[in-house]
């Protein structure tokens, strides 16, 4: 980078990369970090559509970047970009969080790891033994599984509507027996879960699976990985169904990003207040807190 670069960025870059992004949280959750940390920053939100990702990852390092983190649809997309790979996002399969080292990006993925300290340490909920259905087999599923099984989950069925990326997923988990992968058009007869997770982002759209009431066990959990408007048909299904909680994404994404904060400048930050402050401007949908 040319001095005329460097004073044109005087605060280390950082960046999300999505399609789409304009809506996204992280350049306020960073900012709010950063300032209870007094560590400078300039964090900023990049749309990127698939076939872009490459070049605009590229021009962000050319431009300072020396960390980002990455959301639908790119996940899967940022694993070849990446010289090396933390055993994270190597088991997932997909990345959200890059960090610079030398000439080249490292790979990191904090979803899991943050959905399960949201789920245990704020919602207070004991994830062990319970019988899990996940539903997607995207970038967002692949973040959360591998976490979810090292939390004590019993068994997980994957179902998504396209059976190859189900089995795909549950070859990736390397754990047969334990992982099932299914049609989503089957969900129904795979009897009562503990625990349902919605990692699609078909909330987005007119989509969202259907799912018959018969899922939920007595006392169960609803999660949606999403957060705001875009979790609220899910998790008001979840409701009606009878879900005993039923949790958005907005934990998740405060405590993923303090993991990828303490990889960028080696120190976790405390994540209570602002997710406190996030949740009084989204507060729909959460019982389980």
């Amino acid at each position: 980078m040319s001095p005329a670069d460097a004073d044109a960025y005087p605060s280390p870059r950082y960046a999300v990369f999505g399609q789409p992004v304009s809506h996204s949280l992280s350049p306020a959750i960073h900012a709010a970090f950063g300032r209870a940390l007094s560590i400078p920053l300039r964090y900023e939100a990049i749309e990127a559509a698939p076939a872009d990702f490459a070049d605009a990852l590229a021009a962000f390092a050319a431009g300072g970047g020396r960390g980002g983190n990455v959301t639908l649809p790119l996940k899967e997309l940022a694993v070849p970009l990446c010289a090396s790979l933390g055993d994270s996002a190597r088991r997932a399969g997909a990345v959200n969080t890059l960090v610079r080292r030398g000439d080249g990006w490292h790979g990191e993925n904090t979803d899991g790891r943050g959905l399960v300290r949201d789920l245990t340490d704020r919602a207070g909920l004991d994830l062990r033994a319970r019988r899990t259905l996940l539903i997607g087999a995207g970038g967002a599923a692949r973040g959360v599984a591998p976490a979810l099984l090292d939390a004590g989950i019993g068994d997980l069925y994957i179902v998504n509507r396209t059976g190859g990326r189900a089995d795909a997923l549950a070859d990736a988990l390397g754990q047969p027996g334990r992982v099932h992968p299914r049609y989503l058009d089957d969900a129904g007869k795979l009897g009562e879960f503990d625990l349902v997770i919605n990692a699609t982002s078909a909330g987005r759209g007119s989509g969202l699976p259907i799912l018959p009431r018969s899922v939920l066990a007595h006392r169960a959990v609803a999660v949606d990985l999403n957060y705001g408007e875009v979790a609220v048909r899910f998790l008001s299904w979840a409701r009606a169904a009878g879900a005993h909680d039923v949790v958005d994404g907005l934990g998740m994404l405060v405590e993923q990003a303090a993991e990828g904060f303490a990889l960028w400048h080696g120190v976790r930050p405390d994540t209570d207040e602002v997710y406190r402050q996030l949740r009084s401007r989204n507060a729909l949908l959460v019982t389980a807190d």
